[in-house]
C-alpha cells in the first residue's frame, strides 16, 4: 500500500513539475534520450540492472533478451515520437499470466531511472518519459477482480 502511495504522489510531483515549466515549443524527447543509440543504450543498461534486481529477476529468466532489447529500445523510441515504429506485441500479450504487481512495476521504474542516469539522461527527459509510460501502467499490472461484498 505504501508504495502504491508513493507511486502515486511522485507520478503527482513529476506531472506538476511538467505543467510547472509549460509545454515544450517542440518535442525533444527522442534527441534528449540520445535518439535511437540512446534509447538502445538506456534499454542495454536496464537489462544488465534488471537481471541483478532480485526484486523482479525471476520475471526476465527464459526471456529472449536480443528481442526484449529491440522491442523495448522500438516502443520507447516510438513513445518519445522517434522515427521508430513498435510491432511487438501488445502490453496486454505480452504481460498475460505473469502476476505482475504493483511492486514489480515499481521496481521496473526504479530500474529505468537507474538506466537513465547512468546514460547522463537529464531529469526533465526521465520525467517526460516517465509521464508517457505511466498510462500503459493498466496494460501491464494484474490487477485481481475485486471481492464481492459479503453484505
Amino acid at each position: 500500500m505504501t508504495r502504491t502511495i508513493t507511486g502515486l504522489l511522485l507520478g503527482l510531483l513529476l506531472a506538476g513539475c511538467q505543467s510547472l515549466a509549460g509545454p515544450p515549443a517542440e518535442d525533444t524527447l527522442y534527441q534528449d534520450l540520445g535518439e535511437r543509440t540512446g534509447i538502445a543504450n538506456i534499454v542495454r543498461d536496464l537489462l544488465y540492472v534488471v537481471v541483478e534486481d532480485e526484486r523482479i529477476a525471476e520475471t526476465f529468466r527464459g526471456v529472449d533478451i536480443a528481442s526484449l532489447h529491440r522491442n523495448l529500445t522500438d516502443q520507447i523510441c516510438y513513445l518519445a515520437n522517434g522515427p521508430c515504429t513498435y510491432s511487438g506485441r501488445s502490453m496486454e500479450a505480452s504481460h498475460a499470466g505473469l502476476g505482475i504487481d504493483e511492486t514489480d512495476f515499481n521496481a521496473l521504474a526504479e530500474d529505468l531511472i537507474l538506466a537513465m542516469e547512468q546514460n547522463d539522461v537529464p531529469v526533465s527527459a526521465q520525467n517526460r518519459l516517465l509521464k508517457r509510460l505511466v498510462p500503459l501502467h493498466d496494460e501491464i499490472v494484474d490487477i485481481p477482480a475485486p471481492r464481492p461484498s459479503s453484505n
